[in-house]
């Protein structure tokens, strides 16, 4: 017999779970080498897993909806056929949790707000667990992460009773807790605990409105995607200070240029020309140039990236996900056009690889292909800066003639909104950045490819 195990895999390097989405394949069923066999679904990307051999799926162990830590086997495979025994018991449970990195805190729990609790609530000890019992020494052993969680909420890990050994609190359970239970209240408070809100994060004062359905209404729960994207854009405008600035750029030599190319382009690549790989290019020069955009923040350390991989973020009916182009440096116009097309289409097909998601090092958005004229992005984190590109659109504008004279001229423009981290990017370094990428396209010269 020669049995393979399936694992989840880590679609991300701050992913620490992944859920089961669905099965492709039915015990018994026979599977080749890299096909599809089964959806898995995380806050960064839906992605089919291929099979990593061919052979017959013969034990499934993770059933659809479960959310399982990344390396936990969900499967195992069998590539001798004759040795081949389909095994048809109930999935086992997953692993207890084991301690996860401390990066995984910033992207799959809620965002981590200090409080100062000074008085936190009494534990409240669970039917048959008395205080200071090995049941209860063993659900307040939880992994660091979950201990860490627990102190950040005012959570006292005594009152809970969790799904691991002994009841003990995994970290599933906690982000329950939090984001359907109640946390200990400040101190000189009713004592009223307030269900924590994604907008207020609890020990800020604010009470959010409880919202009652009315009869006609339809309520539906988030989707963990969605639930983890929440918390991820709180975490970021709580993490990053937030500061937006905006320049319109004229498009109009960009637009030439690519009417001329289109035709032969996408004769000799294959690829619809559009004007992102232009955008990117300048945007990757200006990074160039201007090396705190393409930073991290480490404590009160400063990590300028030698690399310049550009996230693109691509629009699904579920979600939004960013793949990377990595080292766009190196990427001529073709190349760009090359990986841009292929990581949307692969993004739509749930077609990514776990390094099509990882090491970003800045972002563009382009909400502009929906109408948009300008917006305001939130920064991913680490990064310190993202591009947001509106809708690229025909203006009058007034054109000053070689002879000094003012004439009204119908140009290509659209609305460039960098929404950069002011802990480390000063304003004036922002916008003569962006000031850089706005020379770049509006002075481009037909490429050599």
């Amino acid at each position: 017999m020669a049995r393979i195990d399936v694992v989840m895999p880590q679609m991300g390097e701050s992913i620490a779970e992944g859920t089961m989405s669905r099965w492709l394949k039915k015990p018994g069923d026979s599977v080749k080498r890299d096909e599809p066999l089964f959806e898995i679904s995380t806050d960064k990307v839906d992605a089919e897993i291929p099979a990593p051999s061919a052979g017959i799926l013969v034990e499934i162990l993770v059933t659809d909806g479960q959310t399982v830590p990344v390396q936990t086997v969900v499967a195992r495979l069998e590539t001798d056929a004759s040795s081949a025994a389909v095994v048809t018991a109930a999935p086992t449970p997953a692993p207890v949790e084991a301690a996860a990195p401390a990066a995984a805190v910033t992207s799959e729990a809620a965002p981590p707000i200090k409080q100062a609790l000074n008085n936190p609530l009494p534990p409240t000890p669970l039917s048959g667990a008395a205080p200071g019992s090995f049941e209860e020494r063993i659900r307040t052993k939880s992994s660091p992460l979950v201990r860490k969680i627990a102190a950040e909420h005012g959570i006292e890990l005594a009152a809970l009773s969790g799904s691991g050994i002994a009841g003990r609190v995994t970290k599933k359970d906690i982000i329950a807790h939090i984001e359907n239970g109640a946390p200990a209240p400040l101190p000189g408070s009713t004592g009223t605990a307030v269900a924590p809100s994604m907008y207020a994060p609890a020990g800020y004062g604010f009470e959010p409105p409880v919202v009652h359905p009315w009869p006609d209404d339809v309520v539906e729960p988030m989707s963990r995607i969605r639930r983890l994207t929440a918390g991820h854009m709180v975490y970021s405008k709580h993490t990053s200070a937030h500061v937006t600035s905006i320049f319109e750029v004229d498009l109009t030599k960009v637009a030439r240029i690519r009417q001329s190319l289109r035709a032969e382009f996408e004769r000799q690549y294959g690829e619809k020309l559009t004007y992102l790989p232009f955008i990117t290019r300048a945007v990757v020069e200006g990074l160039k140039k201007f090396p705190v955009l393409n930073a991290a923040v480490r404590g009160n350390d400063i990590v300028f990236r030698k690399r310049y991989n550009v996230g693109i973020a691509v629009a699904l009916d579920w979600g939004l996900i960013v793949p990377v182009i990595k080292q766009a440096d190196t990427l001529n116009l073709a190349g760009l056009t090359k990986s841009i097309n292929d990581l949307a289409t692969r993004a739509r097909g749930k077609k990514l690889r776990p390094e099509d998601v990882q090491d970003a090092t800045f972002t563009i958005t382009n909400p502009g292909v929906f109408g948009s004229v300008a917006g305001t992005p939130v920064i991913p984190q680490p990064q310190v800066a993202i591009l947001c590109l509106g809708t690229i659109e025909k203006r009058p504008k007034v054109i000053t003639g070689p002879d000094g004279e003012d004439t009204i001229a119908i140009r290509t423009c659209a609305y460039f909104a960098l929404s950069f981290d002011h802990r480390i990017v000063d304003g004036s370094d922002a916008d003569r950045f962006m000031a850089f990428v706005k020379k770049q396209l509006e002075s481009v010269v037909e490429p050599t490819q």
